[in-house]
């Protein structure tokens, strides 16, 4: 039999219907919970890991005037 990948859109529907199950809560060490590890770990750079904001990032903020 074929390896398949856990994927992030999968892990995601898995942890959506943990979570309706269990008001709102994904237990800990529960299927859902290590199917979002192991898509995280075999997607390194899905949404969670490219969206993250470095100390080095800078941005073009506006000055503060001397009247608030």
């Amino acid at each position: 039999m074929a390896k398949t990948l856990m994927t992030p859109k999968a892990a995601a529907r898995i942890q959506s219907a943990t979570a309706k199950a269990n008001g709102g809560s994904v237990p800990k060490g529960s299927f859902a919970a290590r199917a979002q590890s192991a898509a995280a770990k075999n997607f390194p750079t899905s949404n969670s890991q490219a969206c993250r904001i470095t100390s080095n990032t800078s941005f073009n903020m506006p000055q503060k005037s001397g009247r608030f």
